[in-house]
């Protein structure tokens, strides 16, 4: 890999790794210092501004003790009985009781009667205190250092990962105890704010190095936004709106006074969509305001007043990042399948807190709060069980397509054609939000082409050649778990919708493991009881390959 700069590669030791920059990774780091370990974490951006967190405000999931109870029956509901009771439990409890940390650190909540109202956070505020305190624990942090790759023991444990640094123009290697793969989800680079960094970089690379996904069908979220602008996707302020087509005759869109999921896909497969958010009082318009703020600027950059006038709207692709897919977790640490190799926040499947439905927003916010200390406190007692000589272990990268050629010939792939023909394939709506057995198979069938085409030389000129090589490879193989899975859920439930399967099937209570590389699989993990929460049991496989 990106061999002319080797020779002047930086390398590192650390008992923990952390992989990515937002506040999964930052709240793993901290728990894994907190731990005594001696931690560096590496980002694709600046750890601190890069990420969907950073990018705007957000509501947590974090309701107060009395409240707990209907929160968590709440979420199980939206989870039609594939989110785990106990793991609901887990999340609310530990983010209530972690929020206080952040304001000692020195980030200012709003407060009422005198009382802090922990219950949202401005992200870029939020996202420096992190970065302020993590420094001052002695973190390492790599800015603008994407890892590309993880380094395996010959025993098969995690052993550190290796990447390049865009600023120095050279590669690095960090050997450590234990890694935590806190790098996101998978948006597609779908230009969703914040969502641009997130390639699906860390699924490629934990099922490369032996590691499964799960509850990867759920990685089709779309979310409304301006057609003018189509990046900020915060949909609150739609609640208020009114739509009509291009020749102003009005659509619905509501039921029982709630806005339709359903209904925005559906109008846009006829013909342009327009809205008006003419149905807020002055107090909601007072209230989105402040906590939407985000949402507006386009508006105002385009000198429009949304109350008044009509705006065309669009649908964005978030794919898992407000999904649910991701490295499938084994246990309450947050390990993985692979020895060392520990998941949070996007990046590992959110399947016992949302089932198949959307966790975007609060519940994924408590998400990033919770999981992130729980692997990174299991990453540093793995770390420290391996004693003093772990960074004495022989060990190998396991990277492979958009890193490493598997073909004879000398041509390289172009990676940005390569992003385009996955986007073909999982932006339209009548492709990827409405599914069926056809048009999966003819949508696997092309991005099996795609993923040949992946396994010829990548074009390794620049350390962004590496970066983007690696990304073009990393988006096809999401793509290609996403669909594979989806093809296999026969039912609708929650964010899979199979239009040729429009019921939920109450028998297919299981989450679907996936994993492979050339060769796809699929394994139903069975859940006992789902009422009790237990955690599934692995009773029956379901594999194949794309014909």
């Amino acid at each position: 890999m990106l061999r002319v700069y080797s020779e002047n590669e930086l390398q590192l030791n650390a008992d923990v790794l952390v992989i990515g920059g937002g506040p999964a990774a930052a709240w793993a780091a901290w728990a894994a210092a907190s731990q005594g370990a001696k931690v560096i974490i590496v980002d694709k951006g600046f750890l601190g501004t890069s990420g969907a967190a950073a990018a705007s405000g957000n509501g947590i999931m974090a309701p107060t003790p009395e409240n707990w109870d209907k929160v968590l029956s709440e979420r199980y509901r939206l989870g039609k009985n594939l989110a785990n009771l106990r793991w609901i439990e887990r999340v609310i409890e530990k983010t209530w009781l972690s929020l206080p940390l952040v304001e000692d650190w020195g980030y200012r909540f709003p407060k009422e009667n005198g009382e802090s109202v922990r219950q949202s956070y401005y992200g870029l505020e939020y996202m420096r205190v992190l970065r302020k305190t993590l420094l001052r624990m002695g973190v390492q942090i790599l800015d603008q250092s994407p890892a590309l790759e993880l380094l395996l023991a010959d025993d098969g444990s995690v052993a550190g990962a290796r990447g390049v640094q865009r600023q120095k123009h050279c590669t690095y290697t960090v050997r450590a105890g234990a890694v935590v793969m806190a790098n996101g989800g998978c948006a597609f680079l779908s230009k969703a704010l914040g969502c641009n960094t997130n390639t699906g970089d860390g699924l490629l690379m934990a099922v490369e190095a032996g590691g499964e996904l799960s509850s990867m069908e759920a990685s089709n979220h779309y979310a409304i936004s301006t057609a003018f602008n189509a990046t900020v996707t915060r949909g609150v302020p739609f609640g208020w709106a009114s739509y009509t087509d291009e020749a102003g005759n009005d659509l619905g869109g509501y039921i029982n006074g709630r806005r339709d999921p359903s209904f925005l896909p559906n109008a846009l497969l006829k013909g342009s969509v327009y809205a008006r958010l003419d149905r807020a009082t002055p107090e909601v318009k007072a209230v989105i305001e402040r906590s939407h703020f985000i949402a507006f600027l386009p508006y105002k950059k385009a000198g429009i007043d949304p109350y008044t006038e009509r705006v065309p709207v669009t649908l964005v692709l978030e794919g898992t990042v407000r999904g649910t897919g991701g490295i499938r977790i084994v246990n309450d640490s947050c390990a993985t399948k692979v020895p060392g190799l520990y998941a949070a926040g996007d990046a590992a499947s959110r399947e016992f807190l949302s089932g198949l439905a959307s966790g975007g927003g609060g519940p994924n916010a408590a998400w990033a709060i919770s999981t992130g200390q729980w692997a990174g406190v299991g990453a540093a007692a793995f770390a420290k069980s391996l004693g003093a000589h772990a960074h004495e272990r022989v060990v190998h990268p396991v990277g492979q397509a958009g890193l490493r050629s598997q073909s004879s010939t000398f041509e390289t792939f172009d990676s940005e054609e390569i992003v385009r023909g996955v986007q073909a394939q999982m932006f339209p709506l009548e492709k990827n939000y409405w599914r069926c057995e056809q048009g999966l198979l003819d949508s696997l069938a092309s991005l099996e082409t795609l993923w040949q085409q992946v396994q010829a030389n990548p074009k390794q000129d620049t350390v962004r050649d590496v970066e983007f090589s690696r990304r073009a490879a990393a988006l096809t193989a999401v793509a290609r778990w996403a669909y594979f899975s989806a093809l296999h859920r026969t039912e609708t439930r929650s964010e899979h919708i199979r239009v040729d399967y429009p019921k939920t099937d109450p028998n297919q209570l299981y989450y679907q493991a996936t994993g492979g590389l050339d060769k796809l699989w699929v394994r139903r993990d069975w859940i006992k009881d789902a009422m009790s929460g237990d955690k599934p049991q692995n009773v029956k496989v379901v594999a194949g390959a794309i014909s």
